[in-house]
């Protein structure tokens, strides 16, 4: 009985260490050298499942979870805000809410981790487990719509594998993450094959930080990216929504830059309902001056399919020109298309939800018309989509114009006062990584920035002030691997070496 009650009491320590030290983990992302310091303490993680003795594999998926969820709860605390001080909701719930989706994104970390126990004892264990890892992260990011947030990639803007993203992109960083942590876990007991491997990968990463596959085209743009810097509660009055609407009206129209660019739902209104010649005045404006603008506001489709007829748009404005349009392709579970049979959870909320319709993913790049230089193309997301890198990078593929620049136009003030616009501002270095292309992210209350093409923050405005960041940009072309090939290389050598695993320990 003693016996039984001291091993539960070990476990149950276990189960608080791990999820300690993945909330820990979450922490170490938001520190400057975060993807640095995240490989020992992942270090630390492995070593913790690796010697836990219970043979129970419903045990060690469970210690896992305990790792998965302390990170996700730290990571993503944030919501909290946009639930109950944004969206009016019960405290309680607005709790339970967070829990349940950390909790649901924690199975992906538990499944990855499940390889420790699957292939023990076997000196290949490293590469399985960063193969796990890959796989999960891919799937985290498809199932349900897909929810990829604080993946480990994005912390690698700030670490030693960032080199690799314009191969195989935020899944390969990864695999590398994963395979370097786990080799150090490892040098005590096979110190020269791990010391090898490490020094391996650091040589390879250096090495392929000597190739650049895009190169500048053009003369510098001059651009102007407007923070308005209006809390989310204004857009539900009608006297915020007009104070919102003559501030980037006036803001766009004073610019002297060849682009302007203003932020998610800048204009939190209907396009065919904005203040009367609105539109027209800033289209005759770009005639005379020739300057481009590019703004946020509510798209209305007269012939809406499955009774959705608005959508979260983003309006571009050029010489002489149609106006550009390009709705949100991926949504935003809840905030802008309510899942089947969750008008529920909808209606706790004392704010007004969007089920907005769904725009395609193969809209054409926004068209900036220059004097006496080639136009440029731009690839645009809205806030969200930029966490998906791969459905980025294949636009970039398809689409029969070069594109030049990335541009995200984002509105975080949902999230008040958290890392939630740091995690985003990372996620958006890393695409200009994957795609070796200089981006603008225009935002309402920050991080307001300009990237260059190896993702290092050029310029940016403080967070939760009314500002414009002014700057010169250089445009580049051209084709990174992982924009040709997407996420096919890291994803076969994944799955292969699982299969391989799987074959060889005999787990079919």
């Amino acid at each position: 009985m003693l016996k039984q009650q001291s091993s539960k009491s070990i476990y149950a320590a276990q189960v608080l260490i791990l999820f300690s030290l993945g909330a820990l983990l979450a922490g170490a992302a938001e520190l400057p050298y975060g993807g640095w310091i995240q490989i020992p303490i992942l270090s630390f993680i492995w070593w913790q499942l690796d010697t836990q003795k219970s043979k129970s594999f419903k045990n060690f998926f469970a210690l896992g979870f305990a790792f998965g969820l302390g990170y996700f709860v730290i990571g993503l605390w944030w919501l909290y805000i946009s639930l109950h001080d944004v969206g009016g909701m019960n405290s309680l719930l607005s709790c339970v809410a967070v829990f349940l989706l950390s909790a649901y994104v924690a199975l992906y970390f538990s499944a990855a981790t499940a390889s420790i126990r699957l292939f023990k004892n076997t000196s290949m264990l490293g590469l399985f487990l960063a193969s796990s890892w890959v796989i999960s992260e891919y799937l985290r990011g498809e199932i349900f719509t897909g929810f990829p947030w604080m993946g480990l990639a994005e912390a690698q803007v700030n670490g030693p594998f960032a080199a690799i993203a314009p191969y195989v992109g935020g899944l390969g960083c990864t695999f590398l993450t994963v395979y370097v942590s786990w080799q150090i876990t490892r040098l005590k007991n096979a110190f020269l094959n791990s010391a090898t491997s490490i020094i391996f990968i650091g040589a390879l990463t250096i090495i392929s930080s000597l190739w650049s596959f895009t190169k500048p085209t053009g003369e510098p743009i001059t651009v102007e990216l407007i923070q308005g810097n209006f809390a989310q509660s204004l857009i539900f009055r009608p006297e915020g929504i007009l104070k919102q609407i003559q501030f980037y009206d006036a803001s766009i129209s004073q610019s002297l830059a060849e682009l302007v660019v203003a932020p998610e739902t800048a204009f939190p209104w209907p396009e065919h309902d904005l203040p009367s010649g609105l539109i027209e005045n800033l289209q005759s404006l770009s005639n005379r001056t020739g300057n481009n603008f590019l703004f946020g506001v509510i798209g209305r489709d007269a012939d809406a399919r499955n009774g959705r007829e608005y959508s979260n748009r983003a309006l571009g404005i050029s010489q002489n020109s149609p106006a550009y349009l390009y709705d949100k392709n991926h949504l935003v579970p809840f905030g802008e298309f309510i899942p089947p049979g969750f008008h529920w959870f909808i209606n706790a909320f004392s704010v007004p939800l969007s089920d907005f319709a769904r725009g395609g993913n193969d809209q054409a790049n926004f068209t900036i018309r220059r004097k006496n230089q080639p136009s440029l193309h731009a690839a645009i997301t809205i806030c969200y989509e930029d966490v998906f890198g791969g459905e980025l990078a294949s636009r970039i593929r398809r689409n029969p114009e070069p594109t030049n620049l990335l541009i995200n136009l984002t509105n975080l003030a949902w999230f008040g006062q958290s890392q939630a616009p740091a995690q985003q501002l990372r996620l958006s270095q890393l695409r200009s990584l994957e795609t070796g292309m200089p981006a603008l992210r225009a935002t309402n209350t920050g991080i307001t920035s300009v990237l260059g093409p190896n993702g290092k923050i050029l310029q940016s405005l403080p967070e939760f002030t009314q500002a414009s960041l002014s700057a010169q940009v250089q445009a580049y072309s051209g084709k990174t691997p992982y924009v040709l090939w997407g996420n096919i290389p890291i994803l076969s050598i994944s799955g292969l070496l699982l299969i391989w695993g799987f074959i060889r320990h005999r787990r079919f």
